[in-house]
């Protein structure tokens, strides 16, 4: 098992701890312990940066697998809906949201099946980028519930989340579009 594979295996065994950390409460409510919201927080954003260090590492030790190339979308798409589940169930944001952000995601992951059986393959876009960046920052605001800034009743993971969802729509619109021609191709 190479480096960049190990890191995004890694990814995906931090899920579980990051959720339990998120969800699991006493049963009135409150947190286990103080600051768990910052444990969560702080292992989703680093389950969120192996996310480049295994694209870096792959591709400056050479070690780019199919095995990667499967896994590591894997890896970011159940981080992000375990993340964004589980703030549906906090009320930390609209369900509605989370589902348009899901079915892109299930959307572009089929469309990169399709491809691949065409023979195609449909690398990530810097709009598909960029849309991921802003969903990372949305639920690290969100689970923090905008601190250190909601110290100075300055409030942005809503607007964030907002801008997410809306990177994640023109950032779906875009590979469907450069896509297109794999729809209308003869049998």
């Amino acid at each position: 098992m190479n480096l960049p594979n190990t890191l995004t295996l890694i990814r995906i065994a931090m899920i579980p701890l990051f959720m339990a950390f998120l969800l699991v409460k006493m049963p009135d409510g409150t947190a286990y312990f103080p600051y768990q919201d910052f444990v969560a927080a702080g292992i989703f954003s680093l389950a969120s940066a192996t996310d480049g260090l295994d694209g870096y590492f792959a591709r400056k030790l050479k070690q780019v697998t199919n095995l990667g190339k499967f896994l590591d979308p894997l890896a970011d798409k159940l981080l992000v809906s375990a993340a964004l589940i589980a703030l549906v169930e906090l009320n930390l944001v609209s369900a509605w949201i989370v589902w348009i952000i899901l079915a892109r995601e299930f959307a572009v992951t089929g469309l990169r099946a399709i491809a691949a059986a065409e023979g195609v393959v449909i690398s990530a876009s810097k709009l598909g980028k960029l849309k991921t960046v802003t969903q990372i920052i949305a639920i690290a605001l969100l689970i923090l519930r905008d601190w250190p800034l909601s110290t100075l009743n300055i409030h942005i993971a809503q607007p964030m989340i907002y801008l997410a969802l809306i990177m994640t729509i023109i950032s779906g619109v875009d590979y469907i579009m450069k896509s297109k021609q794999l729809f209308v191709r003869s049998k």
